[in-house]
């Protein structure tokens, strides 16, 4: 995961310190929002910007704005994160 991660903010797509989150999270199993701004060493408004970068590339999910953070695994990119987990179809 924590390539994907690289690689995503290599193309602009995830904000630097989203990989401290996720790991984060994966750790705990769940993640106080107010805990943020510490993990990633900002600020609190960068620390909510990492987030909903997070939230919004659906990584991250949560029950409300208040509520703490969760690991999600979308399926678009189950094929990145675990790869050969569900193998390709050979269409030949």
């Amino acid at each position: 995961m924590r390539l994907w991660v690289e690689e995503e903010v290599r193309t602009d797509g995830m904000p630097p310190q989203s990989g401290n989150v996720l790991e984060a999270v994966l750790y705990r199993g769940e993640l106080p929002r107010g805990d943020v701004a510490n993990i990633v060493g900002t600020g609190d408004r960068q620390a909510r910007r990492v987030v909903a970068a997070l939230l919004g590339a659906g990584v991250l999910q949560s029950d409300s704005t208040r509520a703490p953070l969760r690991i999600a695994f979308p399926a678009r990119l189950a094929g990145r994160w675990m790869p050969g987990l569900f193998p390709e179809a050979n269409n030949g």
